[in-house]
């Protein structure tokens, strides 16, 4: 029984366990990417991962422990070479698995295991979605100054205008009266100046009244009624 055991055997004994996984990160290596069950690839990623580990140092020592797991020298030189230099700044995660349609014989679970940074289609479309992040960016940034701008010269002309009331209040000051007295003021001219409109000549006119009947007239008027 196996009971905790998490090593996943394949089906094989160890050396043809070794060989096979050998031959797979040789392929890997020259092709960038394979085609395989998603159980031999997840072994393979155990068994590849660390080996470009070591190709980032280079030297001697890793050479010939890289060599003892691959035994192909043309596989050694590509991983200490063009692989080692893709992959210098990544801290781990070289791999990735993308699982496919099942196998149709056995209907057994495929996938695809690659390198990460030699698949160039995905490379583009991250690099496109963080020039549109930027842009987006930039644009909002614009957005912010010219609305600041705004903002800045709002506050300038309201500065502006207190100022302006603060003139014409110190003025009413100086004359010796207030600001609602010199209102009232104004009111009470235009209101004198609609009820007496001056003439050409810029005199007032004058009303005139109508003359009054003589007493006397009044008085003679009376007998003679009387006698007629």
């Amino acid at each position: 029984m196996r009971h905790g055991k998490k090593f996943n055997h394949l089906g094989r004994k160890k050396a043809h366990r070794e060989a096979m996984l050998m031959n797979m990160a040789n392929s890997l290596i020259e092709h960038k990417r394979i085609f395989t069950t998603v159980a031999k690839a997840k072994a393979l990623r155990k068994y590849f991962e660390p080996l470009v580990s070591k190709a980032k140092n280079d030297n001697m020592h890793s050479r010939r422990t890289v060599f003892s797991y691959l035994r192909n020298k043309h596989a050694v030189k590509e991983l200490f070479g063009d692989v080692a230099d893709r992959v210098g700044d990544r801290p781990g995660g070289y791999t990735r698995i993308l699982k496919t349609e099942n196998r149709l014989g056995d209907n057994a679970e495929m996938c695809m295991i690659e390198l990460v940074d030699f698949n160039d289609a995905m490379l583009e479309a991250k690099n496109s979605k963080k020039a549109a992040s930027t842009a987006t960016k930039k644009r909002t940034r614009r957005g912010k100054s010219s609305a600041n701008k705004a903002n800045v010269e709002s506050q300038n002309t309201d500065s502006e205008i207190q100022e302006a009331q603060k003139d014409e209040l110190a003025s009413v000051a100086d004359s010796g009266t207030t600001h609602d007295e010199e209102v009232v003021k104004q009111a009470k001219k235009k209101t004198e100046n609609i009820e007496d409109p001056k003439n050409e000549s810029g005199q007032a006119e004058v009303k005139k009244k109508p003359a009054p009947k003589d007493s006397r007239e009044q008085k003679s008027d009376g007998p003679e009624s009387s006698e007629g």
